[in-house]
């Protein structure tokens, strides 16, 4: 049996009964249901199983001091004191006892050993408040966590829990466990789409930032990929499932969210293992304390013994142990809502610590597509237009990279001097580029060289400072003429992300001091590529195995370095880096199974927001252990000379693991960078 506490889910492993896992749970004071079966709306008050009992108990020693300063009998407000005790101690003592008899001095144990000292040493009125005000403490403490946990539970309520499928030439309702693969989902205009699939039929914009963070919708139509829990807009799809309720996006982000959480990070590993010490260190110098005294000095026992059972209760690690894994569901959990997938606490403090990160070029800092960015029309009279119009006329039927590039944005028409279009007789010149018959006439379409050394045709001065410009720059040119005249020439280069530099300059800001472009292009493309976005150091022409050498340099130059990557090619250098991020992690599952950190859409943006959320999550954790730590030494400090009574130090306690919890639910509200 596996128990995930940030999550708030227990998978149990073997043949048992769920009844049977039902009543272990009650045992614990834990409600048990199944993991598709939605939490009844209940008030906090219900809900929560310490409300009432502590509200009783606090009514009780209420009671009991007020009866206390009447001229009553005293037995009035010790019965008063005593049912506030038991009312609000009870459930305390149960597990107390349990983790007593197991040699195991959790803060229960704590507790119940103080409670029961103070009513052996008379103090009924010091041990009713104690366990009135450690009920109060479970409760906030109990409320604040689940406050941090309903972003995890609000993922998995994203998507509907029932599908409209189109069987039997009808439309029926059925529940998505029942849905199979190949089933035709029907999704009406406003509705959230039920499972993964591919659009066979209508166009919409989906509102997608349930799973990639991506604040605007887009435009989907046949043929493309769609996630379950997505929005739909004003069109109506018809999508062909391709996966299971169990294997959509969706799930898997959610069952990696909570392997997340679950998962310890450096930081509270330390803790625990410091409270492992701390808490048995506290037992022996609030025993010391208690009985050093008098034993030794002769002074009186119930001052110390009083002291003693204060320093004990004061001692308890709750706020300490509470700082760490607070702040890492909170973080984890933001992140997730934004279209970041940290894939645990170790990766979340390790991208907190970033000195450089590495970026490959291709499909991460560009879009991978070549576009047409400059066109220059030669001496003979021809206009860019005509260039432009040719070039996609002689490669329309051609399906190179470079011919796509050439025909997107091609104006339409026939070019001047042209009565048509239509290209003819295409054909291949291997190396060089291609031929076509346009309108009758030869049309060439291809490199400088062909045109210089193999139609020996001069492309005029002011082609050729054209092209010597934009081969500086690095980018292909592509020449478009005849078998004596060259019309023109169009630049093609892979284009920048629209929100690379601007990713670039925030990390600077977060604090990563080198940028890194690791590409395996030519060195003059790198170059000018990384001169236009700003990044800090190219390296070019590597080979996957080259550029984990470079990883493994520049983590012994700068001790921590982040990889970026669009998760397949790249799973090398992903893996050699201190912390592996994946592009574009939204259906696609090597990068959600490589990489330490996945950004869900093909959105760079989000990585300064990644970078300053683990910054920010590291300084929290530090924060809350210096607090937890600095209030009980200062309660420690106040125990001596008698100035810390038994409410006073679960109060301090109290106040510490609140204030911890609620200063690493902070970072729930840490958003992105406006555009």
């Amino acid at each position: 049996m596996e128990l995930n506490f940030g999550a708030a889910k227990m998978t149990v492993h073997g043949p048992i009964a769920f009844d049977d896992v039902t009543r272990l749970g009650r045992q614990h004071h834990i409600q048990v249901r199944p993991q598709r079966e939605a939490a009844p709306a209940l008030p906090f008050w219900q809900a929560n199983p310490h409300v009432l009992p502590t509200a009783a108990a606090a009514l009780l020693a209420l009671a009991g001091e007020v009866l206390q300063h009447l001229p009553l009998s005293p037995v009035a407000a010790t019965v008063c004191y005593a049912a506030a005790i038991v009312t609000g101690g009870l459930s305390t003592a149960r597990k107390g006892l349990k983790a007593i008899a197991g040699l195991n001095f959790d803060m229960n144990a704590l507790m119940t050993i103080a409670v029961t000292g103070a009513v052996l040493i008379g103090q009924w009125s010091e041990g009713a408040v104690v366990a009135m005000l450690f009920g109060v403490s479970e409760t906030l403490e109990a409320y604040t966590m689940d406050r941090a946990r309903r972003s995890l539970r609000s993922l998995m309520e994203i998507a509907p829990k029932s599908a409209r499928i189109r069987r039997d030439g009808g439309a029926e309702e059925i529940p998505v466990e029942d849905v199979r693969v190949g089933d035709m989902l029907l999704v009406r205009p406003g509705e959230k789409l039920a499972m993964d699939g591919v659009i066979a039929a209508g166009r919409s914009a989906l509102n997608q930032a349930a799973i990639t963070g991506e604040s605007m919708p887009v435009n989907r139509g046949p043929g493309d990929e769609v996630f379950a829990g997505t929005l739909n807009g004003e069109g109506a799809l018809e999508v062909r499932v391709t996966k299971l309720v169990e294997d959509t996006t969706l799930a898997r982000i959610t069952y990696l969210v909570e392997e997340a959480q679950a998962q310890r990070a450096p930081s509270q590993t330390f803790v625990e293992r410091f409270a492992k010490v701390y808490t048995p260190a506290v037992m022996a110098l609030a025993t010391l304390v208690a009985v050093a005294p008098p034993l030794l000095l002769h002074l009186a026992w119930a001052p110390w013994l009083y002291r003693g059972l204060a320093l004990l209760v004061v001692g308890c690690p709750c706020a300490l142990v509470v700082s760490t894994p607070v702040t890492v569901v909170s973080a984890i959990a933001n992140a997730a809502r934004h279209g970041v997938l940290i894939k645990g606490g170790a990766y979340l403090e390790a991208a907190g610590t970033l000195n450089a990160v590495a970026f490959d070029k291709t499909g991460t800092l560009t879009l991978g597509e070549p576009e047409v960015t400059d066109v220059a029309a030669g001496a003979g009279g021809w206009r860019p237009d005509d260039v432009r119009s040719l070039a996609a006329a002689v490669e329309q039927h051609s399906e190179h990279p470079l011919a796509r590039a050439l025909r997107r944005g091609a104006p339409p028409g026939p070019p001047g001097g042209f009565s048509s279009a239509e290209a003819t007789d295409f054909q291949a010149i291997v190396g060089r580029g291609a031929r076509a018959m346009v309108d009758g006439r030869p049309v060439y379409v291809g490199s400088p060289a062909l045109f210089r050394e193999d139609l020996r045709v001069g492309l005029g001065s002011e082609l050729e400072q054209a092209l010597r410009q934009w081969q500086a720059e690095g980018k292909t040119v592509v020449v478009v003429g005849s078998e004596t005249e060259a019309y023109g020439a169009l630049a093609v280069a892979d284009t920048p992300r629209e929100d690379s530099r601007r990713a670039l300059a925030g990390l600077r800001r977060a604090g990563v001091a080198r940028s890194v472009m690791l590409t395996g292009d030519n060195g003059a493309t790198a170059r000018a590529m990384g001169s236009r976005l700003g990044v800090d150091e190219v390296r070019a022409e590597l080979m996957p195995d080259a550029k984990v050498a470079a990883i493994r340099e520049l983590v012994a130059q700068y001790g921590r370095v982040g990889m970026v990557g669009d998760g397949v090619n790249d799973a090398p250098a992903l893996a050699a880096a201190t912390v592996g991020i994946a592009m574009g992690g939204a259906g696609t599952d090597v990068a959600l199974e490589t990489a330490d950190i996945a950004l869900m859409g093909d959105d760079l943006s989000k990585l300064p927001f990644t970078i300053a959320l683990s910054r920010q999550a590291l300084r929290v954790i530090k924060q809350n252990i210096g607090l937890a730590m600095a209030l009980k030494l200062l309660a420690v400090a106040a125990v001596f000379p008698g100035w810390l009574t038994l409410w006073l130090a679960i109060l301090a306690d109290m106040g510490a693991t609140v204030l911890v919890t609620l200063n690493g639910m902070r970072l729930l509200r840490l958003k992105p960078e406006e555009r």
